[in-house]
């Protein structure tokens, strides 16, 4: 698989990552199953990924015990990516970037992962109540301890800022806090959405990590399985599935959103047949710079891999221009 570097610390991963969240939080918790997860964090190993994706928060925790069963066979196949940052209350989520704080979830998740290093420590979100370079210098100790190897910063969900309206950019408020924490540390990789269907991190994030030489992990880049292709509008999602509160996942708004996903199959169509749609929407977000590692989310073994193989399929200029000319994602939040 080809390989693509990560921030100032030329970091090494391969071009298709792993987000392993829905394998224990967030997506359809009757089908979380730890035997078949463990299946497919190796069949994604064997494929040539080798960032493996994950937080503290998920589950909570158990995702980070999950990938430590693999990782204790398998460490030098993996990139591992963890954050903290984010606390799981009773129905809720905080944000907890106190100093001592961030040393104790280090350490916790490093005993979780049953590793001694973790190659990417990522801070999921500031906490409003503490100044963000507190937390970013923190973060800056583990590495100077040995104990992380490079820091990463979440972005900001852009989706409330779109039920405020217009905004200039979504991304203002991460930048500003970039901007910030690169005074005390260096950024070596931001994770925000980027997606055939959410491209907004084109406008100005994107841009600010390429003049930086900052790695970009997109998140969501099959828009939470939208693009896959494999829904079917007015089926539902389980209660537990955050797509059931999603603006874009109402039967209404997946039928009307069908277009996306017949462009993405005509591309995919052209490349040969075994192609799929994902495929097509992972490309694209390869395509859109060498810094660009796109994270697709799976509990299957069969998408994992399917996944991986996107890293081999190159769009050509018509193909580009098609995804471009697609209309733009419905939801209700136009």
């Amino acid at each position: 698989m080809e390989r693509r570097t990560i921030g100032a610390a030329a970091l090494e991963v391969g071009a298709i990552g792993l987000g392993c969240m829905p394998m224990s939080w967030a997506y359809s918790g009757s089908q979380q199953r730890g035997d078949r997860s463990l299946r497919t964090v190796h069949a994604a190993l064997d494929a040539g990924v080798t960032l493996l994706d994950t937080a503290d928060m998920y589950g909570p925790f158990t995702n980070e015990l999950l990938l430590g069963r693999v990782l204790k066979q398998r460490r030098a196949d993996a990139f591992v990516s963890t954050k903290a940052g984010l606390l799981v209350g009773d129905g809720h989520v905080v944000a907890n970037g106190r100093p001592g704080y961030v040393r104790r979830a280090c350490d916790a998740s490093l005993r979780r992962l049953q590793t001694d290093v973790i190659d990417l420590y990522q801070l999921h979100r500031a906490d409003p109540e503490v100044p963000v370079e507190e937390t970013w210098g923190a973060m800056a100790e583990l590495v100077a301890a040995g104990k992380v190897r490079a820091l990463g910063l979440c972005a900001m969900g852009v989706r409330a800022v779109r039920r405020g309206g217009p905004a200039r950019d979504l991304y203002d408020g991460t930048i500003r806090q970039l901007e910030r924490v690169q005074q005390v540390f260096p950024v070596s990789a931001v994770q925000a959405e980027l997606s055939v269907w959410s491209p907004e991190a084109l406008g100005r994030l994107l841009p600010w990590c390429e003049a930086r030489g900052v790695g970009f992990l997109a998140g969501m880049p099959l828009g939470n399985g939208f693009l896959t292709g494999t829904l079917t509008p007015g089926v539902g999602f389980e209660p537990d599935d955050v797509r059931a509160r999603h603006p874009r996942f109402t039967a209404e708004m997946m039928a009307a959103n069908q277009p996306v996903v017949a462009g993405l199959r005509r591309v995919a169509a052209r490349h040969g047949e075994g192609v799929t749609p994902a495929q097509a929407a992972l490309a694209w977000a390869l395509a859109q710079g060498r810094h660009v590692v796109p994270v697709p989310g799976t509990k299957q073994e069969r998408w994992a891999v399917e996944n991986a193989g996107a890293a081999g399929l190159e769009l050509r200029a018509e193909d580009l221009a098609e995804i471009e000319g697609l209309p733009g994602a419905r939801g209700s939040w136009d």
